[in-house]
């Protein structure tokens, strides 16, 4: 990753529309995805669709169509996320079938239509991608489809392009490392032409990755359009952590945090709206405090992620964790070891959770934990 977070202004035409896909279950994320979908994960305290939104309407985008369950469709809709002057429009797929990445594509044919090419963005992905050259490579090249690349250092988590100049002469999805022909992977960021649709069939899941990119790399109509900015896929804990670290240290002395008295804060820090902080407590580094968080007296609390109106006790330590909404840490507890507490979790006074424990929703923790386990 990098800290290169600039964002480019210039328009790609009002006809231009982006799909956002964002209909997945966020399994990798469990338990905290187990009550909001990976686009709505804060990012230095914003939601990462929020991200979304503002870079989309930066490069002059209009319209966005969101593909999603309807579960999704709800929780986003409760978050009340600015918009940025866009026009939000659902394509909801169908109940206990999924669509995969293909899929959802062509259920939204009618909404995107067939005048213009379009972007269609994975909804679990932060990605500086410059809008405009990616769609004026699509034109040059009279690609039907063309894939934003970034380089990585192990790309077997991901689809990988193996190049014959700009066009994708071979797409493997997930190869083991030794046989990825390259450390260029798909960073979910796409032109698609109309003529995509007749590529996706209708009625069913449909892998991008797996069928319909290889059949266009066959036919020498899939492009790529390599870029070197900030990127992360969001969908793993330690991944999540990264990007929200990464972006910190970007935004290092240029944040003012309002805090008075007897308190200490050590950059890099967040804090949002509405925190309250004890006497005595030290905050940071690498901290994120969301909206409304309270933290009690003689609290230390660093290289950690807190979601918003949690509480946390006097005497209490968190150290390398993922905090929950409305979660309450009892006095002289102890989180840490890449712990992961959901929604309104509470953990008693002086129990201590480490080495990966997580917690699902709603849970009430009473004892120590020192094994990497879910508590359900």
């Amino acid at each position: 990753m990098h800290a290169n977070i600039s964002l480019q202004s210039e328009s790609t035409g009002e006809k231009l529309k982006a799909l956002i896909l964002a209909g997945g279950f966020g399994t990798r994320l469990r338990p905290l995805s187990c009550t909001r979908p990976k686009s709505l994960f804060p990012i230095l305290n914003k939601p990462l669709l929020q991200w979304t939104f503002e870079r989309l309407a930066r490069n002059g985008i209009k319209e966005v169509v969101l593909a999603v369950n309807k579960q999704t469709e709800l929780l986003i809709k409760q978050q009340r996320i600015r918009k940025c002057g866009l026009r939000v429009i659902y394509s909801l797929d169908p109940p206990k079938m999924p669509l995969g990445t293909g899929g959802p594509i062509k259920k939204a044919e009618k909404l995107i239509g067939h005048d213009s090419p379009f972007l269609v963005l994975n909804g679990d992905i932060f990605a500086d991608v410059n809008y405009t050259e990616l769609l004026k490579d699509h034109d040059e090249n009279k690609a039907v489809a063309t894939i934003a690349l970034h380089e990585v250092e192990d790309p077997s988590r991901f689809g990988v392009a193996e190049l014959d100049g700009k066009r994708i002469k071979r797409f493997i999805e997930k190869p083991r490392k030794e046989e990825a022909p390259t450390n260029l992977i798909n960073a979910g960021v796409y032109v698609l032409s109309p003529k995509i649709f007749d590529y996706i069939p209708s009625g069913r899941m449909v892998s991008l990755e797996r069928e319909t990119f290889p059949k266009l790399a066959e036919e020498g109509k899939l492009y790529s359009y390599i870029f070197n900015g900030l990127w992360s896929d969001v969908g793993r804990p330690e991944d999540y952590m990264e990007i929200n670290k990464v972006l910190l240290d970007s935004l290092q002395n240029k944040r003012e945090h309002k805090v008075t008295g007897k308190r200490e804060i050590r950059e890099p820090v967040a804090i949002d709206k509405g925190v309250l902080i004890g006497e005595e407590s030290i905050v940071g580094p690498n901290a994120i405090l969301g909206r409304n968080v309270k933290v009690g007296r003689n609290v230390q609390i660093q290289n950690a992620i807190i979601f918003p109106e949690t509480t946390i006790l006097d005497y209490a330590s968190i150290n390398n964790a993922i905090i929950g909404e409305r979660v309450v840490i009892g006095r002289k507890a102890k989180i840490g070891g890449g712990c992961i507490l959901a929604d309104g979790v509470k953990v008693r006074d002086e129990v201590s959770l480490v080495k990966g424990v997580s917690v699902c929703p709603l849970k009430e923790v009473s004892s120590d934990t020192a094994t990497c386990e879910c508590i359900i």
